[in-house]
């Protein structure tokens, strides 16, 4: 039983699903009913199924069997119209076919037009689109041709800006193209291509002023030295308006427009041809000779591409190189000028090049480089000199080579380089000047004492007298009233020798020009080299001459030549005295002896030091007869009446001097002496000095007249005339003091024993007269 609802419940269950399958049958469009009869083939009732369908296929024929039975008048209707309309329509027919036949024959024509126009319009499209893009694509294209062009004409720097405008304007525009990527591509390497050979025209342009340095250098000095000149005209002619031009700035402005169009400026590697000046043309100035504008460039280059820092190393380390190659001298540079001119040039040619980089570029060099580079430059150059002038024996070349740093100085110092050091060591090649002066002197003297006959100059009428006069000044009034033929009192070597001093003087002179020097130092320098001449040089030629076997003199002429010296010895004190410049009114107490007994002593010294070749009587006597003249000059000057006053501290500073005297007295200037012997010469002024130095008037007129008196040397005289100039000293100081003068007693008494002191010093000068 529970089978049998089973089954029938499956019945139920079955006969339902075919109830929907029929309805989605009946629902569903044709095209989709496959999946719903697989449904019923993929069942196990298929029979049943098909039973279903056939009673509900015969249901609704059932149906329209009687849906037609109702129309059926109507559709008998429908049907007869319907062959009515047949008829028309097929003839409607007939009328369309004709006429499409007739249209398509007519119309073959418009439609192969037409395809035409299609096809021209399509063409016209694809036209105007593709002069669009060229629009776009043209102008990238130009800028490339135009950079290719830039790069092949060496136009670096105005590549660099055309390859930044194409990269950043213009490829953005066109990047989907595939010949822009391959332009993009090669922007890297273009960049590198520029900065290679930007690199490469800076090392040229290093390479040819490294080689060009001399011609630049040269031409900065020839500038240097015709501004000299021109100077020197202005000195010399001061109401004259020259009409010459001046020279031009040290700093030239140049024409830095790096994106010249002109061929020889972006291809030059940096020196400009110039042929050689005339002299009597203006000279171009050192920089007009340089092409600078491979330095912009590369600089410009590197710094659009961020690159500044490197390219201002490499400059810089570079330029120290060729400092270096510069600075070193030929081995054969002493030999000629030349030398020493090439060798100059090279270095003015360097900084010349240096300071216009200073001033025209923004950092690439700096004044503390150009200052490291300088005082490398400056001692190494002192140092190069040094060593190779000490080989130089000539003067002439000395004296050019002088007159050529003078010109290196002055041409670097127009650019703004310290050259003290360089005039500094001028004064050390001026002492190296004066030994081969005095070498070369040496051989002059040599030869005028060699060709002398040590006679007497005869001279037979006043036009032979004035000509050895002119030759020579020398005055004798007794000599001019004789009547001729007469003698001079030396041989011919007086008048020769006389004339080489001058010469002397004169070439020793010529060194001294233009080293900006004061008069003094001038004459200092002349004063001790003609010293060295005549107590060295000419010295020992004289002794030379006299030592040999061969020259005789006369007993005459000797006694003639000592007594020469003894004068000419006593007249050269006399000179240093006139230097004199005591202040006898001072109240301050000295510390040291006047500078010019100071030189006097020192002249003495190198005089008698010489001396030594000569007679040993002879060389005694002129010391003692030169240490009296000086002790009784400086009493002269003590007691002269132009002296009106005189104070004790005046006489202090006197006293000084007196000592430096005895000092030289005391040292034995000439071997010979006893002890103490020369210093008698001063022992007049010792002791006068001491009387008023020490105030010891009880002992000196104690003691006046006795043989072993301590002031047996000072004169009554003398005192008294020393002692009232002490008085009138001191009467006028206390006058225009006298609203103090009861703080005065001590000068008050010491003026009273002033006055007693006088009293008694004219008593004793009265009993000595009488």
């Amino acid at each position: 039983m529970e089978r049998g609802k089973m089954a029938e419940a499956e019945s139920l269950e079955t006969a339902a699903e075919h109830e929907r399958i029929l309805r989605e049958i009946e629902s569903t469009d044709t095209a989709c009913i496959g999946p719903t009869l697989r449904s019923v083939y993929d069942g196990e009732e298929h029979g049943r199924f098909m039973e279903k369908l056939e009673t509900r296929i015969r249901n609704h024929d059932r149906e329209i069997e009687k849906m037609c039975n109702f129309h059926y008048q109507g559709f008998v209707d429908s049907i007869t119209e319907l062959l009515k309309v047949r008829g028309e329509a097929q003839k409607l027919k007939n009328q369309v076919t004709d006429t499409n036949r007739k249209l398509q024959h007519e119309g073959k024509e418009l439609v192969i037009a037409m395809e035409e126009l299609k096809q021209c319009r399509l063409q016209q499209r694809n036209i105007s689109a593709t002069v669009d893009k060229l629009m776009l694509c043209l102008p990238v294209l130009e800028m490339y041709s135009k950079l290719r062009d830039q790069m092949k004409t060496k136009r670096h720097y105005p590549a660099l800006k055309t390859l930044e405008h194409l990269e950043h304007t213009y490829l953005p525009q066109v990047s989907h193209y595939r010949f822009c990527k391959v332009m993009v591509d090669n922007i890297p390497k273009l960049r590198e291509e520029i900065k290679d050979v930007s690199m490469s025209d800076l090392k040229d342009f290093l390479e040819s002023i490294r080689k060009h340095s001399d011609k630049i250098g040269e031409t900065a000095m020839k500038q240097a030295q015709q501004q000299r000149n021109l100077d020197n005209i202005v000195l010399q002619q001061p109401r004259i308006g020259s009409k010459r031009k001046s020279k031009k700035d040290a700093y030239i402005i140049f024409d830095t427009e790096i994106e010249s169009t002109s061929p020889k400026s972006e291809q030059d590697s940096g020196i400009l041809d110039v042929e050689d000046e005339e002299d009597d043309e203006e000279v171009p100035g050192a920089q007009d000779l340089v092409d600078f504008s491979p330095v912009y460039r590369c600089l410009h280059i590197y710094s659009v591409l961020g690159a500044r820092e490197t390219f201002e190393n490499y400059y810089r380390k570079q330029r120290r190189k060729q400092a270096r190659l510069v600075l070193q001298p030929p081995s054969n540079m002493h030999e000629t000028l030349d030398g020493y001119r090439k060798y100059f040039n090279q270095i003015v040619g360097f900084f010349v090049v240096e300071d216009h980089i200073l001033h025209t570029t923004q950092g690439l060099v700096n004044r503390a480089y150009i200052d490291e580079l300088w005082e490398m430059a400056l001692s190494k150059t002192i140092a190069a000199l040094r060593t190779h002038s000490s080989y130089c024996s000539d003067p002439n070349l000395v004296l050019d080579l002088k007159n050529l740093i003078v010109l290196f100085a002055d041409t670097l110092q127009v650019y703004g380089f310290p050259v003290n050091q360089l005039f500094d060591m001028l004064l050390e090649i001026r002492d190296q000047y004066s030994e081969t002066l005095l070498k070369k002197w040496a051989g002059i003297f040599r030869n005028i004492l060699d060709s002398d006959n040590y006679s007497p100059i005869p001279v037979t009428s006043e036009e032979t007298y004035k000509k050895v006069v002119g030759q020579f000044p020398f005055q004798d009034i007794e000599l001019e009233k004789q009547p001729f033929p007469k003698k001079f009192p030396f041989s011919e070597f007086v008048p020769k020798v006389y004339n080489q001093i001058k010469e002397f003087i004169y070439a020793c002179l010529k060194f001294s020009e233009d080293l900006h020097l004061s008069s003094t130092e001038v004459d200092d320098m002349i004063r001790k080299s003609t010293n060295l001449l005549l107590t060295r040089t000419l010295s020992n030629s004289l002794q030379n001459v006299i030592k040999r076997k061969n020259i005789g003199l006369t007993e005459d002429a000797r006694h003639a030549a000592e007594e020469e010296i003894y004068t000419n010895l006593n007249q050269k004190i006399d000179q240093f005295l006139q230097l004199a410049d005591y202040d006898w009114m001072t109240g301050d107490l000295g510390n040291k002896a006047s500078d010019y007994l100071v030189d006097l002593i020192a002249f003495l010294r190198s005089t008698f030091a010489v001396f030594t070749h000569l007679p040993g009587k002879v060389a005694q006597t002129a010391c003692m007869s030169a240490c009296k003249h000086l002790a009784t000059s400086l009493m002269q000057l003590l007691l002269e009446a132009e002296v009106r006053q005189l104070t004790l501290g005046a006489l202090q500073q006197f006293n000084l001097d007196v000592r430096e005297c005895e000092q030289f007295a005391r040292s034995g200037p000439v071997p010979g002496f006893q002890e103490d012997t020369l210093q008698l010469a001063f022992i007049d002024l010792r002791q006068l000095l001491d009387l008023f130095i020490q105030w010891d008037w009880s002992t000196y007129l104690a003691d006046y007249g006795q043989p072993n008196c301590k002031y047996l040397r000072v004169n009554p005289v003398t005192a008294l005339t020393l002692l009232e100039k002490i008085s009138r000293e001191m009467k006028d100081t206390s006058r225009k003091n006298n609203m103090f003068a009861q703080f005065r007693k001590n000068e008050r008494d010491k003026q009273k024993l002033i006055d007693t002191v006088a009293k008694q010093l004219r008593g004793l000068i009265s009993s000595h007269h009488s």
